[in-house]
């Protein structure tokens, strides 16, 4: 069973946001101020490239109690004894992933559907993410942003943590945690913030809000 605590703040990484700081730094930062996942997303690097970093933030993660993730690359997920594996729509199908990683690896799905979001659940997934609740300039091509009746919507569709993603700032965190997300997960708001930290504990602020309520 996954930790749900720790998908409360998941930082998906951004190389060219970070600037110079550089994506381990930034990470070390965040996981310092409280990021509970960290999710290695990097579509340009080459394989030995991704698991250069991949090895360095999964010790840093496993120093500071977070779950490491990495976007896509089951083969680097595999290489770098990551905590599991994120894949989209177009990414591996997770039963396939789930037989190559085994019961204990943490594999979860973006999905934009009911039935996106029941498929994953029922090949085995471990948390889902509703993938752009609100327009954002780090996701493009997919669409309609989902808003807070999506969330809702696929928090009906399956027994499965739910983080949001797109678009998600301190300022609508606690709207998303109503509508029955158990975390949020963010890019730009840390990766591209002048002060990790600060930018960390902003955004943890609202995140004590119970679905439902």
């Amino acid at each position: 069973m996954i930790d749900e605590r720790k998908l409360s703040l998941y930082l998906v990484t951004d190389p060219v946001l970070c600037g110079p700081r550089g994506v381990p730094e930034t990470c070390r930062q965040a996981l310092a101020a409280g990021v509970g996942t960290v999710q290695l997303r990097d579509k340009d690097a080459s394989t030995r490239e991704l698991l250069r970093v991949a090895l360095e933030l999964r010790e840093m993660c496993s120093d500071a109690g977070a779950l490491f993730i990495v976007n896509d690359r089951v083969d680097v997920a595999l290489a770098s004894q990551a905590d599991g594996v994120h894949l989209g729509l177009d990414d591996m199908p997770v039963g396939i992933a789930r037989r190559l990683m085994g019961e204990d690896a943490v594999i979860g799905a973006s999905v934009r559907t009911r039935e996106e979001a029941a498929g994953a659940w029922r090949d085995g997934a471990d948390y889902l993410a509703a993938n752009l609740v609100f327009a954002t300039d780090t996701k493009t091509g997919l669409g309609r942003p989902l808003g807070i009746s999506g969330v809702r919507e696929l928090r009906a569709a399956s027994p499965l943590p739910l983080v949001a993603i797109g678009g998600i700032k301190a300022e609508n965190a606690a709207e998303v945690m109503r509508a029955g997300a158990v975390g949020i997960a963010v890019v730009s708001a840390i990766m591209a913030a002048e002060d990790v930290r600060s930018a960390v504990e902003l955004l943890l602020r609202p995140l004590s809000t119970k679905p439902g309520g």
